[in-house]
């Protein structure tokens, strides 16, 4: 059975999710449909790239993979069908997909021609290109059929942790903010590693705060605060399940999470100082 995934920005009050799932199940009620999410913030392109791209690897090779954010019609604007991964993926040329792909070279990459004719009409991206493309796709249909391959497409920068090496110092930023409030960095546990060259002496530093340990999970931080001190509400850098730095505060939540404890935003700088 095919899998098409659904990604947007458009939130679950309005008609256009259900549209879009309804206009997929009149042209192959055989198709399962997988919402990854539809809560992206409106035109957030980082935090879409952040959300699609640690989920797919969790599908089967050959799903279809739907991203409508920022993805209204423009006459100006392709929009395109990367086959990456094993996987296909349909947006607007609007960068989104190079970052999602940063460190990936596509295997191929189509500007979408399907309505392209002069008598066509697209009233909504969704249903009206995405969908059949997602479609024909899913029925065993060949890309070269709705779409030619292109070389060019907008490209974005992936904002990644540089190392300081006069300062001995990595300097990464707030990348993403989950829904407990975590603050999640650019700074990978290889980048870490490899820069600091296993030293356990330096100081994580963002706003007027400081940090000077790392542990492995949730686990090993309730351990460790199990020994010393109460441990709710205690704040911790860790590296997550995608090893990724992330300041958390323990049982925290929107209200009372990293986030709000913190005052950190996404784009801001956060610091190691090795010493």
């Amino acid at each position: 059975m095919s899998i098409i995934t659904l990604t947007s920005d458009f939130g679950r009050l309005d008609y256009r999710v259900s549209a879009m799932k309804g206009k997929i199940l009149s042209l192959n009620p055989e198709v399962q449909t997988i919402d990854i999410t539809h809560d992206i913030q409106a035109y957030n392109l980082i935090q879409t790239s952040y959300i699609v791209r640690n989920a797919y690897r969790y599908f089967p090779k050959g799903s279809i993979h739907i991203i409508s954010v920022d993805s209204f019609f423009h006459k100006s604007r392709k929009n395109i069908l990367y086959k990456s991964d094993g996987s296909y993926f349909l947006a607007a040329d609007n960068g989104l997909l190079s970052l999602i792909f940063f460190d990936i070279k596509p295997e191929a990459v189509y500007e979408i021609t399907l309505n392209n004719r002069f008598d066509d009409i697209v009233h909504f991206t969704s249903t009206d290109v995405f969908v059949p493309v997602a479609v024909h796709l899913a029925n065993g249909g060949l890309p070269e059929v709705i779409g030619r391959k292109i070389k060019t497409t907008k490209q974005l920068l992936f904002p990644k942790p540089v190392y300081n090496e006069a300062e001995k110092m990595i300097i990464g930023e707030v990348m993403y903010i989950d829904n407990f409030g975590n603050i999640i960095s650019n700074i990978s546990k290889d980048f870490f590693e490899t820069v600091g060259k296993g030293s356990e002496n330096f100081t994580i530093k963002f706003r007027n705060l400081s940090l000077s340990k790392i542990y492995s999970s949730h686990t090993e931080v309730v351990s460790d605060w199990e020994r010393e001190t109460e441990y709710h509400g205690q704040s911790a850098a860790i590296f997550n399940d995608i090893q990724q730095l992330e300041l958390t505060i323990y049982k925290g939540s929107k209200k009372n999470g990293a986030k709000t404890l913190f005052g950190l935003n996404v784009g801001e700088n956060i610091y190691i100082e090795f010493f």
